[in-house]
Order: C-alpha cells, then sequence, then structure tokens
C-alpha cells in the first residue's frame, strides 16, 4: 500500500529560471541511473526478496526514499521551466515564456508533452525503460548492484552541481550528495553483513556446487592483454577474497581449440552459404549438355 503525503523531503526552489539546466536534470531523474530506476530497483528487490527481516525493509524504506528524490528533482524542473526566458524566439516564435525558452535551445517535448514540467526520460529525450533494474532475488548480488548504481547517480549529480551557479539547485544537489553518500555506505554495510552472517557470499549463488565447474580456472588471473601490469594487482597471487581459492597468474592466454565449421542453414532462412565453383558449374553444364547429345 502506498499513501501520498504533499511534502517534500528537503526544500527545492531554484533562485532563477533556466530551461537549459532543466533539460540537464532529466538524467539524474530518468537516465539509466536516475531515481526512478534505484526507486524502481529497490522496490522489485524487496518485493523478490525470499527472507523478511531488516535486509527487505531496508530495501523498502529506500525505495520509498527514492520515490521522494523524483518528487523533489520533478519540482525543481518544473520550476526551473516556469518563467523561462524567452531567448532567441521571443519575437518569432510567440509569447509562452516556457514554450519559447524550449524551442530556443532545450527539450522541447518538455513543452509540448508536458507542459513545461518533467518527463520519465534522460537527458537526450531517451525514455526510462525497466531494463534499467537489477531485482536477482540474491540478495548479495542485488546489494552489490546497488552500491554501482548509488556511485553512478552520485558521479553524475556531483557533476551537474558544478553545471550551475544557482544556489537553490545547488543546496537541492548538495542534500542529494549527501544521501547517496548513505546509501553507498548501507549498502557496503549490508553486502558485508551478508557474508558475516553466512546468508550469502562469494561467488554468487554461493550455494551451487563449485565441484560442478572447471576448478582448474576459477582462480587464474589469464592475461588477454599485452599490458604487464595486471600481474601487480592482488587478484593474480595470494589468498581469493570468497576464502575458497588461491590466486595464480597465467601471463599467456591458452592457445585455444579450433572453431567449429560453419553451419549450413535450411535454404528456407535464406542465408548466405557456401556456393559451388563457378568453374565447375560450367563444367557440370557442359558435361550434361554432351551427355543428352
Amino acid at each position: 500500500m502506498f499513501v501520498h503525503t504533499q511534502k517534500l523531503q528537503y526544500p527545492s526552489k531554484p533562485e532563477k529560471p533556466d530551461a537549459v539546466y532543466a533539460r540537464k536534470l532529466q538524467e539524474v531523474i530518468g537516465g539509466q541511473y536516475g531515481e526512478i530506476t534505484v526507486a524502481m530497483q529497490y522496490s522489485f528487490q524487496a518485493w523478490n526478496a525470499h527472507i523478511p527481516g531488516k535486509y527487505r525493509d531496508l530495501l523498502f524504506s529506500t525505495a520509498a526514499e527514492e520515490f521522494g528524490h523524483i518528487e523533489m528533482l520533478a519540482t525543481m524542473v518544473a520550476q526551473l521551466l516556469e518563467k523561462a526566458p524567452l531567448g532567441i524566439t521571443e519575437k518569432a516564435i510567440q509569447d509562452d515564456p516556457a514554450v519559447a525558452a524550449i524551442i530556443g535551445g532545450t527539450d522541447l517535448q518538455q513543452a509540448i508533452v508536458s507542459g513545461a514540467g518533467a518527463r520519465p526520460v534522460d537527458s537526450m529525450g531517451n525514455p526510462w525503460t525497466g531494463a534499467y533494474i537489477t531485482a536477482s532475488g540474491n540478495l548479495l548480488a542485488d546489494m552489490t548492484s546497488n552500491i554501482n548504481a548509488e556511485m553512478q547517480g552520485r558521479l553524475q549529480v556531483a557533476r551537474l552541481y558544478h553545471m550551475t551557479d544557482d544556489r537553490g539547485v545547488k543546496d537541492l544537489l548538495g542534500f542529494l550528495l549527501a544521501r547517496d553518500t548513505m546509501h553507498q555506505n548501507q549498502w557496503l554495510a549490508a553486502a558485508r553483513e551478508l557474508q558475516a552472517e553466512g546468508n550469502e557470499n562469494i561467488p554468487v549463488p554461493s550455494n551451487f556446487p563449485q565441484g560442478k565447474e572447471h576448478e582448474e580456472f576459477s582462480y587464474q588471473a589469464i592475461n588477454f592483454s599485452d599490458g604487464t601490469h595486471m600481474a601487480d594487482g592482488s587478484w593474480a597471487s595470494g589468498k581469493a577474497p570468497d576464502g575458497l581459492g588461491k590466486f595464480t597468474y597465467v601471463d599467456t592466454p591458452p592457445e585455444g581449440v579450433p572453431m567449429a565449421p560453419p553451419t549450413h542453414p535450411d535454404a528456407r532462412f535464406y542465408g548466405t552459404t557456401e556456393q559451388p565453383n563457378m568453374v565447375e558449374k560450367i563444367a557440370g553444364k557442359v558435361q550434361e549438355k554432351f551427355n543428352k547429345e
């Protein structure tokens, strides 16, 4: 059950309109690592969680918070578009400030489609898609994905912070950066706790029998590049993080095995297949004609 409270988690008010920056903010609303993605990701992870308790509650709580972040950013976008400067189209197009500003260099659909408001798209107008979310039912895999999502999202918000001088926008972004700091740390803490409690471990899934994999390759750091410094990493020697194996370094890739011969699809698939040698075809026709005579 969802109940909406008509309050913002934190103030969201720019100093002045800026239709160009409104488009930039769309990235952290509807982009791959935007607030819609994490809100939906954490929701589906919670719905797909197989055990009740603190991890599921943490997911539900953070998902609800992220929906609030969408609301704050959408509110900011609407205010950035409201009474936006007319720009280059002041005399050439129309009197509507928001529409004129957008036609003058930002997102046309923010005026035409959403009436000078935010949309579920990224900064290039690409629609948000559920393909962005990860919800596997494995808590360690999901928590690890969440760490990445928060790192990528915080990186983008930090870049946006330096793309404006508006103190109101910077104030909101400073708040969102702080929450991203918390979320990165909480997912790291949750992942470590899952491992410490023995609920899950690496490699994921930890309950798949490793004896069924080709274990001679399980801890080989194979260098497939001509760079030589890969051998300097902790992944090239010593005990593996899962505590089940020891890393070894292989500086030359395996020779491999011969490729399978090309397949020959049925003619009805209209695939490109080998054609008989043209000389052989002509010789065959000549022989066929000779036989008839």
